[in-house]
């Protein structure tokens, strides 16, 4: 059996649900008691006319493949499409009929009139017309209330049929409207498509292509065969030049003089020469044996034989050659000229060669440049293809479509089609006053009741400071009660302002509150002395940058130097809180683009502030480095106590690689925010990692989610 205790625990938690939920409970109470209240007003006698549409496929259609109607679109012909695919599309055409545009037609055309003799207003005769679906079908219900059962019946038909006259009309007009935004879009299109043929043209004509594929063939194959040709040739070369280096070395002459002395020992007048001289060398020879070198016969032989040598060299320059040739290679055997000819004719062949073999490597070369080129050719080629196809494929689809279109302007057939004509009634309907009242009150208890534990069932977040506590199960810190602001006479909403309270009002309750929670941090470690902090959460929207902000006003008010650091860099919000600039911050102090003392601001007396800084592509990686831990310590030496604002726990790993540089972390949770899957993650995650977790602090609470057995218990 349960116990008292147990039961009043139970009941208090209802109570506070249904003191949580007020609004829903009493706002759809008071709808429905009003709504059934409102109904009975009109229950008097009078008569209903009801017909019937059923609805199909629109005669074209501007979304989709296709303008006209197909059962490739997606659904069989005969239903109508809607544009959101949770919606039933016969809910837009309601809207149509029930357009005021529509009803005042309905009101011109009937001349309908209300009991003064004036004609009846739009928003009365929407009232009494009704427009249900049939479960299950594209039917729709159309039923109109009056007391006059002919009126009845003519406005159900005449809504029906002006339903029907306008959307043809409508259809007609979005689809030549459509077909002339095509028709220039058109045009267009086939510029671009007489632009990209013209610039394929233009791309092959420039860069000599016909076929690159068989080009590239022929290409592979040319330089195969070159390469064997150049493997010939060379071998070639390399025979004639052994061959011609064998011969030079008996000429024992280069190949210039080989052909020089060839002219001369084929040269008449030279060769008469010799002979000339080889006498007087004879006479000389004859004379010298008879007479001594000054007798005047010698003398005229030798003054001769001068004379002949000097017609002779003149002789050899007339020939072409400007060196002074030995007699003896002017006259040479057989035997030398015939070798001299063969070193002659083997240069020759060799300087062939030579050339030859170059010329096939400048081929080679050439049709190599160009295997290499074809590759980027093709692929511009394929570029220019496809955007040729693609701009000729545009064309032919926007030239369908407006041939379609063509065809929907002439159609005469509308969304729908009446397939029941409202008849004149011939029973009022009866009136039910109390029973549709008591029905509206029970339901509105009902509904309103299912609502509140729907909604509370539904909501997973932890409500109550109970329920966070119980999660987590770190020591209690403090409790902050959520800001407010009197809006009105005995009405309070929650405060968006950005003022600092311990600072600007600090006999407030807030203020005295954030006093004790330092209080208790700087008696949670007898052993160490706590200089560094990281404040953070489970999730976002927590208060974390606020509950640090006020923090560091009231531990700096006890005349301690305080440094706040906003290393929420993913989404920093001190500069907001405090109403300085962000451009220079933790980033840039980071990444050494700027000392310290230019990014930190003295935002009041013992408190200093450095913002987050400009947003950098990965934050983890600046706050997880030797820097980071560097710049920490060096904090510690200037000032007495250092709070980093790092991000929710959930979101990133930032405010864990930062606890790893400090003495310990306070989680901030809000009630109503957090909820119960993120705080188990939250927890989680801190014991896994084995942080210094220095205490729970719950921020924004209010009375109303609140008994007062939740507040008993706190200790440090």
């Amino acid at each position: 059996m349960e116990s008292r205790e147990s039961v009043d625990l139970d009941l208090i938690r209802y109570l506070l649900m249904f003191k949580r939920r007020w609004m829903y409970f009493s706002g759809i109470f008071m709808t429905t008691v009003t709504l059934s209240y409102l109904a009975t007003t009109f229950m008097k006698p009078s008569y209903e006319a009801e017909g019937k549409l059923l609805f199909r496929i629109p005669s074209f259609q501007i979304i989709g493949s296709n303008l006209l109607p197909s059962s490739l679109e997606g659904q069989a012909t005969g239903d109508l499409k809607p544009l959101v695919a949770t919606q039933n599309p016969i809910s837009t055409q309601i809207e149509v009929i029930s357009s005021p545009h529509l009803l005042q037609q309905t009101i011109d055309e009937l001349k309908l009139k209300n009991n003064k003799g004036q004609l009846l207003e739009v928003g009365v005769l929407q009232k009494s017309l009704t427009l249900k679906i049939i479960g299950g079908t594209d039917v729709l219900r159309v039923a109109y209330k009056s007391r006059n059962p002919k009126e009845a019946a003519a406005v159900v038909n005449e809504i029906m049929n002006l339903y029907l006259k306008n959307d043809i009309i409508t259809s007609r007009a979005e689809a030549e409207e459509t077909r002339q935004f095509i028709g220039k879009q058109l045009l267009k299109n086939q510029a671009a498509v007489q632009e990209t043929q013209i610039a394929l043209r233009r791309f092959k004509q420039n860069n000599n292509i016909i076929d690159l594929l068989e080009e590239s063939k022929s290409a592979v194959a040319i330089i195969g065969n070159l390469d064997g040709e150049i493997n010939t040739t060379q071998a070639q070369l390399d025979e004639v030049s052994a061959q011609t280096n064998e011969l030079h070395q008996k000429v024992n002459l280069n190949s210039q003089k080989a052909i020089a002395l060839v002219g001369l020992n084929q040269s008449p007048a030279v060769q008469g020469i010799l002979t000339q001289i080889q006498d007087l060398d004879r006479q000389l020879a004859i004379e010298r044996s008879r007479f001594l070198d000054t007798t005047p016969i010698i003398t005229d032989l030798e003054a001769k034989k001068a004379s002949l040598q000097s017609l002779l060299q003149k002789q050899i320059e007339q020939n072409g050659n400007q060196t002074i040739v030995p007699q003896e290679l002017l006259q040479m055997g057989e035997l030398r000229q015939s070798l001299i000819k063969d070193f002659q004719q083997s240069e020759v062949q060799r300087l062939s060669l030579a050339k030859k073999l170059a010329s096939l490597y400048n081929t080679r070369s050439t049709y190599k440049k160009r295997v290499k080129v074809i590759p980027l050719l093709a692929q511009n080629q394929h570029e220019l293809e496809q955007k040729a196809e693609v701009a000729q494929l545009t064309y032919q689809t926007l030239l369908k479509k407006v041939q379609e279109l063509q065809v929907a302007e002439n159609t005469n057939t509308a969304n729908a089609r009446i397939i029941s004509t409202a008849l004149v009634p011939e029973k009022a309907t009866s009136s039910q006053k109390p029973i549709v009242l008591a029905l509206g009150m029970m339901l509105g208890l009902f509904l309103s009741t299912i609502t509140v534990l729907f909604v509370e069932m539904r909501d997973k977040s932890l409500k109550t400071l109970k329920d966070i506590r119980k999660i987590f199960g770190y020591p209690m810190l403090g409790i902050v009660p959520l800001l407010t602001k009197k809006v009105s006479n005995h009405q309070y909403a929650e405060s968006t302002s950005s003022e600092i309270v311990v600072r600007d009002i600090p006999n407030s309750l807030n203020c005295e509150i954030y006093r004790m929670i330092q209080a208790r941090l700087k008696f949670l470690s007898s052993h160490q002395v706590l200089k560094t902090i990281v404040v953070t959460s489970a999730v976002s929207q927590e208060g974390k940058s606020t509950v640090a902000a006020h923090l560091a006003v009231a531990i700096a008010q006890l005349g301690r130097q305080v440094l706040l650091i906003d290393a929420d860099m993913r989404d920093p919000s001190q500069h907001h809180l405090w109403q300085i600039t962000n451009t220079v911050g933790l980033r840039e102090t980071l990444i050494d683009q700027t000392e310290f003392n230019v990014g930190a601001c003295k935002v009041m007396d013992n408190l200093d502030v450095l913002t987050a800084g400009a947003k950098p592509p990965n934050p983890l990686a600046l706050l997880d480095s030797n820097r980071m831990a560097s710049l920490i310590k060096d904090f510690s030496n200037q000032y007495d106590f250092i709070i980093l604002d790092a991000p929710p726990l959930l979101l990133a790993a930032d405010a864990l690689t930062l606890s790893h540089m400090t003495d310990g972390i306070l989680l901030v949770a809000r009630p109503g925010v957090i909820d119960s899957n993120s705080a188990s993650a939250a927890k989680e995650l801190l014991e896994s990692c084995g942080h210094n977790i220095l205490g729970l602090l719950v921020n924004g609470t209010t009375e109303k989610n609140e008994s007062s057995s939740n507040f008993v218990g706190i200790q440090v």
